[in-house]
């Protein structure tokens, strides 16, 4: 595989119950950032313990980052990640206009959601607890918008929607080198460039939306992410800063 970013190790298999498991199971063997992907998951999962519907020819793989602690700036891996989900899209496609971000963890394509990401915490025996970030690909096929909860956005796959071919093991390589980079800025430059990065790629900026948190759902206009990933919404009874919530449009 060419282009692979140096210092990043990877693992491919055939199946798993999840890459996200698999990578919490290898963890404690690992010396470097280490790509677990496989081509087939029995058991995926989404934020919240949600299922995570992944067709064969979709993309599924987990980054563990050894040496990046739990914490407020581990979060911001979401957006490296998304900002490398940016990347990889428009270099399988020669596109940017289709794709969009979408706080905090998901990425658009044609208003359709078309990548998720999830962060959780491993655990290291005998040091302290690294970082994973899960992340699934609708390349060839959706899930049925049926297996969705309520108000979800619809889901769309990369190869109806662009037309463009790409399989698991090219995007891993296009992901990889991607999220490399822009990890190599977060840590360099801090959140700052990332952040500017990451709104002029957002949807929806400026518009009414609705974050739904636990016994409670915020309507209000969308006016940015703070400087720790926050994000601002400007409401009828003043400036709401949201650290977690699920977001509908």
């Amino acid at each position: 595989m060419t282009g692979w970013p140096a210092g990043y190790d990877r693992v491919v298999l055939d199946e798993v119950d999840s890459t996200l498991d698999e990578a919490a199971r290898r963890t404690p063997a690992m010396a470097a950032p280490t790509w677990v992907m496989a081509h087939h998951q029995s058991a995926a999962r989404g934020r919240r313990g949600r299922a995570w519907q992944s067709p064969a020819g979709n993309f599924a793989a987990t980054l563990v980052l050894p040496d990046v602690q739990p914490g407020v700036l581990a979060a911001l891996r979401s957006f490296v990640a998304a900002l490398a989900l940016f990347d990889a899209f428009v270099a399988a496609t020669g596109r940017a206009e289709p794709f969009a971000l979408k706080w905090p963890n998901d990425v658009l394509l044609n208003g359709g959601k078309v990548a998720g990401i999830l962060l959780e915490s491993v655990a290291r025996p005998g040091a302290a607890p690294g970082l994973a970030v899960g992340i699934g690909v609708n390349l060839l096929a959706a899930p049925p918008p049926g297996t969705l909860e309520a108000r979800a956005l619809t889901p769309v796959a990369l190869t109806p929607e662009t037309g463009a071919r790409v399989t698991p093991d090219e995007f891993l390589a296009l992901l990889a080198g991607a999220f490399d980079r822009h990890e190599a800025h977060l840590r360099q430059s801090g959140f700052a460039p990332l952040r500017l990065a990451w709104l002029d790629r957002t949807a929806r900026l400026g518009e009414e939306i609705v974050a739904r948190l636990p016994g409670e759902e915020v309507r209000g206009r969308f006016e940015t992410v703070d400087p720790t990933g926050q994000l601002v919404l400007s409401t009828p009874h003043g400036r709401r800063v949201i650290a977690a919530a699920d977001v509908f449009f």
